[in-house]
């Protein structure tokens, strides 16, 4: 593996929450360029090291997130599924996959193999919900 693959799996292990292309660029520093950074990314999904979904967001517009699922010695890492908030816009892990049994009946009821999902919710973490209560707005308070 090169090394912009090596740093760039590693960005991912080692964040706590998904990560965008331009995120990883900065975990790695001046290694590589944007592009081998998106190249690099692509060729980690398609290996099977890494995961993404698409987030709709009003403030940040459409962008794609990757978290790694594999680490550079093949263990995998747990799947996990994500909480993002709308107003703050960190992310919350939800924990370890717990839809599996769905996921099962499912695949049983459509007589499909499923091979890999993505659950994210979206809405107000705790904090903005109260920041929000205080300056008695509605709900959504985006900073």
């Amino acid at each position: 593996m090169t090394k912009a693959r090596k740093a760039t799996l590693a960005a991912l292990t080692e964040a706590p929450a998904p990560l965008t292309a331009s995120a990883v660029l900065k975990c790695i520093g001046e290694l590589c360029d944007q592009a081998t950074v998106y190249r690099t990314l692509h060729y980690l999904e398609e290996k099977g090291f890494a995961e993404s979904f698409v987030l709709h967001c009003e403030e940040h517009g459409t962008e794609r997130y990757y978290s790694a699922i594999r680490g550079d010695g093949n263990g995998e890492i747990p799947h996990r599924h994500w909480f993002h908030c709308e107003a703050c816009h960190r992310f919350i892990a939800i924990g370890a996959c717990t839809v599996s049994q769905l996921v099962e009946k499912f695949e049983s009821d459509q007589n499909v193999s499923v091979r890999r999902h993505v659950l994210y919710f979206t809405g107000l973490c705790a904090e903005c919900r109260k920041l929000s209560a205080q300056k008695g707005g509605n709900e959504i308070a985006f900073s």
